[in-house]
């Protein structure tokens, strides 16, 4: 088998480290996210790059800011605190955000490497974004702001 990426050797000596202290809601959280990285190279076949473990976390992210969204309207404060503390832990293993000076930058980059000038070619410029992007800006706003330059 061939070597573990940087972050997910970080992973396991984060989790080996939970186990030390005695953190036990940082250690669920960590092992959920290795059960997912096994999950996706078994159902890939593939081994995880760091590029793969960031877009399994930011997709952790997302189900459990539905999950919150979902809680609230049920008034289920322990469930939001639940998913709230798993996020921040999710959220260690996630590149620095980007601001809208820096998305705007890399919109406009992909759109001159690419070349593209219309709607057809939105999935070209997506598709040179996408790792460059990928948990450090929302996909979908970045999504509206390229159609909104090509529309």
């Amino acid at each position: 088998m061939t070597t573990k990426n940087n972050l997910a050797l970080r992973i396991a000596d984060d989790m080996k480290q939970a186990m030390r202290e005695k953190q036990q809601e940082r250690l669920a959280t960590i092992r959920l996210i290795r059960a997912a990285i096994k999950q996706a190279e078994i159902d890939q076949q593939i081994t995880a790059d760091d590029t793969a473990v960031i877009s399994i976390i930011d997709k952790m992210v997302k189900q459990r800011l539905d999950s919150i969204s979902q809680y609230e309207a049920a008034n289920r404060d322990d469930l939001v605190a639940k998913e709230q503390q798993e996020i921040e832990v999710l959220k260690t293993y996630l590149p620095q955000p980007l601001n809208d000076h820096e998305i705007n930058d890399f919109i406009n980059q992909a759109i001159e490497e690419t070349g593209a000038s219309s709607m057809r070619e939105m999935g070209q410029v997506m598709a040179w974004l996408k790792p460059h992007l990928q948990g450090r800006a929302d996909m979908s706003d970045v999504s509206q702001r390229i159609k909104a330059r090509l529309g």
